[in-house]
């Protein structure tokens, strides 16, 4: 053999058996993921604070009394109930309004929730009482000395209601038990952080407290639509107000 040939017998690739080479790939890979960090891993709870929320959207609905319920529907109708929400005991009724402004623009179909109520109250966004051509307060559920007025159409007859249309101050249900480990009470005010895509903090956000409800966080369409959220979706817990957390 001359010199030529040896020097390309040198260069020649070392052959390695196929079974062989995926096995050193396999083990290369074990190698480099074992070395990184596991990204995956929850995030230890450290208080209070970190305590995360389902969040409940709130759509255009109705509340009303039995008396207003009759006379809307009629004398023999009957209160139905269709699904369950999501605090117990309260469902979406099988029963749908039009709700007329001042200037005669109307929304229909706006669903009556259960159980029936001790007071007729219409729930909206702002972006709904910009349409309807009402101003109707920010407030909590069930104060309507301020509320503004709107005609209800039912299928039976309609109904002019001069307090009647809120728009609901964002807030958060829970139990006595909850709040009390989260170092809120009824009345108290709070933050909350949503992520995503588009990160918000909402502030004043309302504590109502009720043993027989779930926790969750509740906004109406224009909140969630500012921080483009749907359902299913949970909310950080950032403390009360003038806590300076």
């Amino acid at each position: 053999m001359n010199t030529n040939e040896r020097c390309s017998c040198a260069k020649r690739p070392v052959s390695v058996p196929h079974d062989e080479l995926i096995d050193i790939i396999v083990k290369s890979i074990h190698a480099v993921l074992s070395s990184e960090p596991d990204t995956k891993q929850p995030i230890e709870e450290s208080g209070p604070h970190s305590q995360r929320i389902p969040l409940g959207i709130s759509n255009r609905h109705i509340h009303l009394t039995s008396t207003t319920f009759q006379k809307l529907f009629g004398d023999r109708a009957e209160f139905e109930s269709m699904r369950p929400l999501y605090q117990p005991g309260e469902f979406a009724s099988k029963h749908t309004l039009t709700i007329v402004g001042p200037k005669l623009r109307s929304i229909p179909g706006v669903r009556i929730l259960g159980p029936l109520r001790n007071y007729d109250q219409v729930e909206i966004s702002l972006t709904d009482a910009v349409f309807l051509g009402i101003d109707p307060p920010v407030t909590n559920s069930g104060n309507l000395k301020n509320a503004a007025p709107l005609t209800l159409v039912g299928p039976n007859s309609s109904l002019y209601l001069e307090k009647c249309a809120i728009v609901a101050n964002r807030h958060l249900h829970m139990p006595t038990s909850e709040a009390a480990r989260l170092g809120v009470k009824e009345g108290d005010f709070c933050r909350v952080r949503i992520g995503g895509e588009k990160p918000t903090v909402f502030e004043n956000v309302l504590v109502r407290t009720n043993d027989n409800w779930k926790l969750q966080i509740h906004l109406d369409t224009d909140d969630a639509n500012a921080a483009n959220v749907r359902d299913e979706t949970f909310v950080e817990f950032l403390g009360k107000m003038g806590t300076g957390i």
